[in-house]
């Protein structure tokens, strides 16, 4: 997704809470509304890294003491970053049985990726290297800025809506006070259309990710083939910290969710199946090259996100 079109779609979003601050105190409620998106925008920017990680307990991994699984998780990391030509990450590790990763951080600079340690016990090591590699992209597509400010305004259009629900069926007797009809109206149609934003910058963000993340790691079909093991894991495996926080669903590789919470045409992830298609044809033009001691490339350019 071209710059344009995100920086159209997160305006859109902060729009969205002008016009429910408008619904619930007029034009000045509308002003303090979009004064509120702004700052929030600020705050998301230096923030919304440290915010996602604390919110999922995720915790640093120090390679002076890991071993094992978790020092392999780290040395892959090294290794596919500085093939990729992006600064070392920080790299945390999350305790939830969930197989699943994601990655945050304002830049390359700043970034940090997270794997669970359900993600080191059921996919092997190849697998794993897929699945960071794919992480790796969105840092190097400069995609995890977007996918945590996105993050923090749909949880905020989501309450400030329900906020807008109790305040109008409060107010149901004064003139001045919102429709009741309206408001609970806008409590179920804000959230949703801010979902929709998400589901939009979500989909092709992580076509592109899994592109890049396949020539990084030089090895497309390992990623593929972690995506069906998380998706599987992920129906029957429950994430309870994103079920709290559903608006950060989209920054992983596989919906965290149940999906019974949610409809396929509101997922923020495209269908698991089309995913796995492109990534064997790409693993197919790449005719394993990318298998080569040397990875077959010692950089890879920028995908415009």
């Amino acid at each position: 997704m071209n710059p344009f079109k995100t920086f159209m779609l997160l305006a859109g979003m902060t729009a969205l809470f002008g016009v429910i601050g408008l619904a619930i105190g007029g034009p000045a409620g509308m002003l303090i509304a979009l004064g509120l998106a702004l700052a929030m925008n600020a705050f998301a920017y230096w923030n919304s890294d440290k915010m996602v990680l604390k919110a999922y307990q995720a915790e640093p991994v120090d390679p002076r003491q890991a071993t094992g699984l978790i020092r392999n998780y780290y040395d892959d990391i090294a290794e596919m970053s500085q093939r990729a030509g992006l600064p070392m990450p920080a790299v945390y590790i999350i305790h939830n049985d969930q197989p699943n990763a994601f990655a945050t951080g304002r830049n390359p600079q700043n970034a940090a990726v997270a794997a669970t340690t359900g993600l080191l016990r059921a996919l092997d090591r190849a697998e794993i290297r897929g699945v960071m590699a794919h992480e790796l992209a969105h840092v190097k597509n400069r995609d995890t800025l977007t996918m945590t400010v996105t993050a923090t305004i749909a949880g905020a259009i989501s309450s400030l809506a329900n906020f807008a629900m109790f305040f109008g069926a409060g107010n149901s007797d004064d003139e001045d006070g919102i429709n009741p009809i309206a408001a609970i109206l806008m409590a179920i149609l804000a959230p949703i259309a801010a979902m929709l934003v998400q589901m939009a910058i979500s989909r092709t963000r992580e076509y592109e990710a899994d592109k890049l993340g396949g020539e990084i790691c030089g090895d497309p079909e390992s990623l593929a083939r972690a995506l069906r093991k998380i998706e599987t894991f992920a129906h029957g495996i429950p994430n309870h910290e994103a079920e709290r926080n559903p608006a950060s669903a989209h920054m992983f590789i596989i919906n965290p969710l149940s999906g019974r919470r949610m409809d396929n045409l509101f997922s923020t992830h495209p269908a698991t199946d089309n995913r796995v298609r492109a990534l064997m044809d790409l693993a197919v033009r790449m005719g394993g090259r990318g298998k080569s001691a040397s990875g077959g490339f010692t950089s890879v350019p920028t995908t415009p996100n």
